[in-house]
C-alpha cells in the first residue's frame, strides 16, 4: 500500500515538473511576445458564442489547467489575490508550484523521518508557501500604494484647480509617480482610452488595489459625476484626511512594535528549542515522535501554538 501511494506521488510530482519545465521553456523562447500578449489581454475584449462582449482573463497558459481552474468557485478569490499582488506569473503557475512543494516536502520528510504527523505538517506548510508569498507581496504593494496616495490626491486636486480635466489629472499623476500608484493609474487611463467608462475604470482600479482610502476616492468621484459639485475641493479634503490617517498609523506602528516583536519571539522559541533538542539529543526527543501519547501531546502543542499566534496577532493589531 505504501509503495502504491509513493508511486502515485512520484508520478504526480514528475508530471508537475514536466509541466513547469515546458511552461518555463515556452516563456524563455518568446519572452517579448508573451509580454505583449499579456498586456493586450488586459484590454482586448473577446466576443463569445452568445454575442456578449466580455473581458476575458486567463488563469493559466496550459489549456487543461486553465479550464479546470475556471470551473472551481474558490479560484476567483485566488485570482483576485494574484491581481492585487501584481504577480508576474499567472495563478496556474502558483497552483502547480504549491502542489510541487507540498509533494516534495511530503516525500522528503517521509524518507528521512518516517513520521506521518510531521510529514503531513511539513507538506502542508510547503503547500501554502506560494499563498503566503502572494499575501506578503500584496501587503507590501498596498502599503507602498497607501504611502503615495495622499500626495497623488493633492496633485490631482491642484491639476483640477488649474483647469485640467479629470482624465488629464490622472495622466499627470501616472507620469509623476512610480509603481505601484503610477502603474495602476496608467492602466486605468488605458482602460478609459479603450472605451471603458470612467466609473467602471475607477471600480476596476479599486478591485486591483485593496486600499480603503482609494475606495473612498473612487466613491467620491463617482458620486460627484452624478450629482455635481467642486471635485477639486472634495479631493483636496480627502487628501488631508488620508495624510492625517497615514501619520496616525505610523505612530501606532511605532507604539506597537514592542508587542509585535514579543509575539514573534514567543512563537519562535518553542520551534528553535525543539529543533535544537532534536539535533543535539535525538534520543531525548524520540518518545515524543514514537509513543502515541507523545504524538498526541505534539499535536495539542501545535494547535495551541496556532491559537496563541492568532491571539497575539489580534492583540498587537490595531485597526485605525
Amino acid at each position: 500500500m505504501d509503495f502504491m501511494i509513493l508511486s502515485a506521488i512520484i508520478f504526480f510530482v514528475s508530471l508537475l515538473i514536466i509541466e513547469l519545465s515546458l511552461y518555463a521553456y515556452r516563456n524563455l523562447q518568446s519572452t517579448r511576445k508573451s509580454k505583449i500578449k499579456k498586456r493586450l489581454r488586459k484590454y482586448v475584449l473577446v466576443e463569445d458564442d452568445f454575442g456578449d462582449i466580455l473581458k476575458k482573463r486567463n488563469l493559466s497558459d496550459i489549456p487543461w489547467l486553465n479550464r479546470m481552474l475556471l470551473s472551481l468557485p474558490i479560484v476567483s478569490n485566488l485570482d483576485k489575490l494574484v491581481l492585487q499582488a501584481n504577480a508576474k506569473q499567472s495563478l496556474g503557475v502558483y497552483v502547480l508550484l504549491a502542489f510541487l512543494l507540498g509533494s516534495l516536502g511530503y516525500m522528503g520528510t517521509m524518507f528521512y523521518l518516517n513520521n506521518s504527523l510531521i510529514t503531513i505538517l511539513i507538506g502542508g506548510i510547503l503547500f501554502f508557501l506560494p499563498y503566503v508569498y502572494l499575501v506578503r507581496l500584496k501587503t507590501k504593494r498596498t502599503e507602498k500604494f497607501e504611502s503615495q496616495l495622499h500626495e497623488a490626491l493633492d496633485l490631482i486636486a491642484r491639476a483640477l484647480k488649474s483647469g485640467h480635466s479629470f482624465t488629464a489629472s490622472l495622466k499627470l499623476t501616472a507620469d509623476e509617480f512610480k509603481d505601484p500608484l503610477g502603474t495602476e493609474f496608467e492602466e486605468t487611463l488605458d482602460e478609459i482610452n479603450f472605451g471603458v467608462s470612467v466609473p467602471v475604470a475607477l471600480k476596476n482600479l479599486a478591485e486591483r488595489v485593496d486600499c480603503k482610502e482609494l475606495k473612498y476616492f473612487v466613491i467620491a468621484v463617482i458620486i460627484q459625476r452624478d450629482t455635481g459639485g467642486n471635485l477639486a475641493e472634495l479631493i483636496e479634503s480627502l487628501a488631508h484626511i488620508v495624510r492625517e490617517r497615514f501619520k496616525f498609523e505610523g505612530k501606532v506602528r511605532i507604539l506597537s512594535a514592542e508587542g509585535r516583536l514579543s509575539a514573534v519571539v514567543l512563537i519562535l522559541i518553542p520551534i528553535f528549542m525543539g529543533s535544537w533538542l532534536q539535533f543535539s539529543s535525538p534520543e531525548f526527543m524520540m518518545p515524543l515522535f514514537e509513543e502515541p501519547i507523545g504524538r498526541i501531546l505534539l499535536g495539542i502543542s501545535g494547535i495551541m501554538m496556532v491559537i496563541g499566534a492568532l491571539v497575539l496577532k489580534k492583540m498587537v493589531k490595531i485597526n485605525v
